[in-house]
């Protein structure tokens, strides 16, 4: 799954996977379990992600091997925030073919500057179940002000959404991830999904997508 910051991500994975009965994989949220360690890897990744810069690959590659050999991961996955540029989709084909793995198509979630700084500003997580909120968007907002629907923990706000972040972030993108698509065009299944829709309209693309490459 490829999408700029704020495109929906972790929203639509969620969805999907609850569906397929699937593990949701977001890097994302592996690098900030590590954060929570006391570790000098911990404390590193945490500096790094503050101020929005991508993590090592090396140490991507690493944490996600551990997560893909875990025996949930047997019968499929979606992977959320990974690869960021070639070379890491390049190290990640070669962990797969390692693991006896493939890569069966990929979603690009499209959405424009604008709208994604401004959904940046309204978003909140579950720490607990990871189920993402925001509540400046109707169909997001949580049914309890700062409460979980799901599991009715306290909501929280990621300390790198704010806007300087995300400024940061989206130039990222722009330099090492939109190259990506071109990439993945000429090799595997690729899908556009305009992300600017609500989340049941993006909701429904993706699992047509997914319908039509059932084997």
């Amino acid at each position: 799954m490829l999408a700029p910051p704020a495109a929906g991500k972790g929203t639509q994975s969620a969805r999907i996977c609850k569906l397929y009965h699937i593990p949701h994989i977001s890097t994302g949220d592996l690098l900030r379990d590590v954060c929570r360690e006391d570790t000098d890897m911990g404390r590193m990744i945490k500096k790094q992600m503050e101020i929005g810069s991508l993590i090592d690959d090396e140490i991507m590659i690493h944490l996600l091997k551990e997560r893909l050999n875990k025996t949930d991961c047997q019968n499929g996955y979606i992977l959320d925030g990974f690869p960021r540029n070639k070379m890491q989709a390049q190290l990640y084909e070669e962990m797969l073919h390692d693991l006896h793995k493939k890569i069966d198509l990929v979603i690009l979630l499209d959405l424009d500057y604008e709208t994604a700084k401004n959904r940046i500003t309204g978003r909140m997580l579950c720490p607990n179940c990871k189920h993402v909120f925001n509540f400046k968007i109707d169909a997001l907002k949580p049914k309890v002000e700062g409460v979980c629907d799901i599991c009715q923990s306290k909501l929280m706000k990621r300390s790198d959404d704010n806007e300087k972040v995300f400024d940061h972030r989206y130039e990222t993108y722009q330099n090492e991830t939109e190259p990506l698509i071109f990439y993945y065009q000429d090799k595997y299944p690729f899908y556009k999904v305009d992300s600017t829709k609500s989340v049941d309209v993006v909701f429904m693309q993706i699992k047509q997508i997914l319908e039509r490459n059932m084997i």
